[in-house]
């Protein structure tokens, strides 16, 4: 059995989790998120934590133990803490502006970029150089910021570009006469 599927996830205060057939439901502060769990990996919720059993020896349900695990606790951290991306916008002109649900982001092309922001993530632009991504489903807020990162990525000559607020940018040397 996995290392990581030994550990149980303890439920912090605020957070409750249902289990209903292979629907496993995490309400907290933040929100609530459902995950269908695989029929091979069984789950059980008691005494303020969630463990998975992986006593079955088949190979999928070997594999599937560690990663269902450490999907429940992302929900778990998620619907009582949250989580955010930062996103820096590098380059002359560039800025983003955040309106309800729409960002608006002049990234040097001939049009506004206009990106529809999905439900269950917050968008915010603390300054019209920073983007922050905020929500409680770790997947989607990793996803919307690739996805505003795919509209100018980084180039390696001078650094222009959306990037990551802890990424490193390498530079590429410039080409000599």
């Amino acid at each position: 059995m996995s290392r990581v599927a030994k550990n149980p996830v303890a439920l912090p205060k605020g957070v409750e989790a249902t289990l209903n057939g292979t629907l496993l439901h995490v309400k907290g502060a933040k929100g609530a998120l459902t995950a269908r769990l695989h029929p091979s990996v069984g789950v059980g919720i008691g005494d303020g934590a969630i463990t998975v059993d992986n006593s079955k020896t088949d190979k999928v349900a070997n594999a599937l133990a560690g990663t269902t695990r450490a999907n429940i606790n992302n929900m778990v951290v998620g619907v009582s803490a949250g989580y955010e991306k930062k996103l820096t916008l590098v380059g002359v002109g560039y800025r983003a502006q955040a309106k309800g649900n729409v960002l608006s982001l002049s990234l040097g092309y001939s049009h506004p970029v206009e990106y529809e922001v999905p439900e269950g993530i917050v968008v915010e632009t603390p300054v019209q150089t920073e983007i922050v991504v905020k929500g409680c489903d770790r997947q989607l807020v990793g996803q919307v910021a690739a996805n505003i990162r795919a509209y100018r990525p980084p180039e390696p000559y001078k650094g222009k570009g959306v990037r990551y607020s802890d990424e490193v940018i390498i530079k590429k040397e410039a080409k000599k006469k």
